[in-house]
């Protein structure tokens, strides 16, 4: 019988993706490796793993033929595994006590930008930041994608207090924490703030650091840039003056300048 090519929902895409993405950090697979071995086009893949089109059926059989596993047996079983939400639509206390309702318009992807963290202050650094539900969880999750440095890809939960007026990114591995502080959506949907993390450096040595920092709705970034980001890349100026907007309008204040 024909299979027939279907488009997932963006549920199922989104999951299908972060599947994806996984496997490669894992694997240390290229996309273009990817593509080649499931025999579709680069284009295709990227922008299925950008949001920026949903996966089809037939496309995720090809990428679980070059994967040799079934994704949407590992969807499944992660559906079945997921324990009743323990809150219903509502947060915990600790993130805020928001309603699903009150927060659908925060969920989406994004172009993450800051300042690359490599030495040379001209560079900045670009990432996918994806923020959904999670019934799970009854709260906000974020998880990061598209990162060059996929061993420090980062996710975690999504806090939003009625009293700040600000949205919180938390990541929290035994107690090590990162945080990203950025205002409640524009108009159009940006978010600008600050990022507090820790630098590696040497060895073991980690240095506490933090920059300005934007999430840009990734369906306003046409074919968006991700890794290190060079003057002479297409999306440079646009990065640059979302990260001079987030210092100069401002969105945050940095002691000492």
């Amino acid at each position: 019988m024909a299979m027939t090519d279907n488009e997932l929902s963006a549920q199922q895409s989104r999951a299908v993706a972060a599947l994806v993405r996984e496997e490669l950090a894992r694997r240390r697979l290229s996309r273009q490796q990817l593509a080649e071995l499931a025999k579709i086009s680069l284009s295709t893949l990227e922008k299925a793993l950008g949001g920026q089109r949903p996966f089809t059926l037939a496309t995720t059989v090809r990428l679980e033929q070059a994967l040799g596993l079934s994704l949407r047996q590992a969807m499944a079983q992660e559906a079945r595994a997921a324990p009743p939400p323990a809150n219903g639509d509502v947060a915990p206390d600790h993130l805020g006590a928001y309603s699903r309702r009150s927060v659908d318009w925060i969920e989406g992807q994004y172009v993450t930008v800051r300042p690359s963290f490599g030495g040379d202050a001209e560079l900045i650094y670009s990432y996918l930041t994806d923020i959904a539900w999670d019934a799970a969880s009854s709260c906000l999750l974020f998880r990061e994608g598209e990162r060059t440095d996929a061993a420090y890809t980062q996710f975690g939960e999504v806090a939003v207090p009625n009293q700040s007026g600000h949205v919180y990114l938390v990541t929290n591995r035994h107690g090590q924490h990162r945080l990203i502080t950025v205002s409640r959506p524009t108009i159009v949907g940006e978010m600008y703030g600050i990022i507090t993390t820790l630098l590696a450096g040497r060895g073991s040595l980690l240095t506490p650091i933090a920059a300005p920092i934007a999430l840009l709705p990734l369906r306003h970034v046409a074919d968006a840039s991700f890794g290190r980001i060079t003057p002479a890349d297409p999306h440079y100026a646009l990065y640059r003056s979302h990260l001079q907007r987030t210092v100069e309008e401002p969105f945050a204040l940095f002691a000492g300048r």
